[in-house]
């Protein structure tokens, strides 16, 4: 995505959407899918992989570290693992582009691992602040050399003689403490994350799937999470489910245009990624779960959605962290409901692929919406959305998404100024989304 250039695009007043679909495979899983398995023994098979940029890049960073993958025409990504102390200095730079999970879960995996690596990304990743990782990462004994304010490009040396942590998590961040217990793997001795708020536990359930020597203990001060060093991982086959946050966009448009009625498919239901359909039906949304299954230790069902009624609510501070990354889809959901939504705990909204809360703030005035906000707060007043706006993404794939859905209720077209970024998440959104029924379409 390197220098592509701005493709802008519009979403027009939609009805009746309808249909079934799947949408991509869940991004944690995917990642962590090639990351677990270039460390474990023998080949990971991995179907439903998400394709879009970010997983793309982490597939060719664990292939660079000397991993062996390769996808077959099955769509099946194969990937031959190392062992946990198999890695290797790459011969060039690791570019993870668009992805924060990608970097820092990567740095986590080499950490403890007595190789350097130069890790670079995109404009907007470089952006980011990488010490909350290389601190606790340090700890362990790596050294860091970073772009002004622990910013990408970043070099990595790994530590030669790995000491276990005890490391209390100051903020909730599933991506730290997956670094952690990732850096853990190749350490002597047992490796403690403490999360006082408990974060999406992808990273936990995997590991104990490859084989990891792993307990969790709920404590007074939080949850414990403990790795044992040192231990192989085996391989595993894994079927990803599709990705609740992309889901989030396909269930806030069923919700808002009229006579809707669709059907999404195996779509994971881990109770640390379903804030926002648990939201959304307490506004008054029609979401119903149907054929509840378990796949790769994940709970998965199919989620049908019928267009509602939606009425503005309190959104729980304590339930940002199981929906951090669908408050922008809330946000437009909220714009239609009756009365004022209010979310609380959203500052590490501040710090995701943009200023995600100022950015959703501005694209929802811009479309004649009233907000209020602070630190880490938004109010949104709902009603008839006007629309007719032009909204800064800031080469965030979620502010696209989210205000393009908006242009499928709202009274005239949303408009945005750049939708290249969304193949990053949700290859192919524009083409699922008009199979339903949808009117979206590229600005000449």
């Amino acid at each position: 995505m390197h220098g592509s250039s701005p493709a802008p695009l519009q979403s027009s007043a939609s009805q009746g959407l309808k249909g079934r679909l799947r949408v991509p495979g869940d991004k944690s899983i995917s990642h962590r899918s090639l990351l677990l398995g270039a460390i474990a023994v023998g080949e990971t098979r991995a179907s439903g992989l998400l394709e879009g940029e970010d997983v793309v890049n982490t597939a060719k960073a664990v292939q660079a570290l000397g991993a062996q993958v390769k996808r077959t025409d099955d769509g099946v990504w194969h990937v031959q693992g190392v062992g946990v102390s198999g890695l290797m200095s790459p011969k060039g730079d690791l570019d993870f582009g668009n992805s924060g999970t990608g970097v820092r879960l990567a740095l986590g995996l080499m950490a403890s691992t007595p190789l350097t690596a130069r890790c670079i990304g995109d404009a907007s990743l470089s952006g980011r602040p990488m010490g909350r990782v290389t601190v606790p990462l340090s700890e362990i004994g790596a050294r860091f050399e970073t772009a002004e304010g622990g910013r990408l490009p970043l070099t990595l040396h790994g530590a030669r003689h790995p000491v276990p942590i005890t490391y209390k998590l100051p903020v909730a961040s599933a991506q730290v403490k997956s670094a952690v217990l990732l850096a853990g793997l190749n350490t002597p001795g047992r490796t403690t994350v403490i999360e006082p708020v408990a974060t999406r536990d992808h990273t936990e359930r995997m590991l104990k799937a490859f084989g990891a020597d792993i307990s969790i203990e709920n404590k007074a001060d939080g949850r414990h999470i403990t790795i044992t060093g040192q231990r192989e991982l085996t391989a595993q086959i894994i079927d990803v489910p599709a990705d609740p946050s992309s889901a989030a966009f396909p269930i806030v448009a069923a919700l808002i245009a009229p006579g809707s009625d669709i059907t999404i498919e195996n779509v994971m239901l881990n109770e640390t990624r379903t804030g926002l359909i648990t939201t959304l039906i307490e506004m008054g949304g029609d979401i119903t779960i149907e054929n509840k299954r378990l796949a790769g230790g994940e709970e998965v069902g199919d989620l049908r959605v019928r267009s509602s009624k939606l009425t503005g609510i309190k959104v729980p501070a304590g339930r940002a962290p199981s929906m951090i990354d669908e408050y922008p889809a809330l946000a437009v959901a909220a714009s239609f409901a009756q009365g004022v939504t209010h979310m609380a705990g959203l500052d590490e909204l501040r710090v995701k692929e943009s200023d995600r809360l100022a950015a959703v703030e501005a694209g929802l005035n811009a479309n004649g919406v009233t907000t209020r906000s602070g630190p880490d707060w938004l109010e949104v007043e709902g009603g008839k959305v006007q629309g007719g706006g032009l909204v800064a993404t800031h080469l965030d794939h979620r502010i696209a998404m989210s205000f393009l859905v908006m242009g499928l209720a709202s009274l005239k077209p949303v408009r945005v100024d750049d939708g290249a970024m969304i193949a990053t998440s949700f290859p192919n959104f524009s083409g699922l989304m008009n199979g339903l029924g949808c009117r979206i379409e590229p600005l000449s």
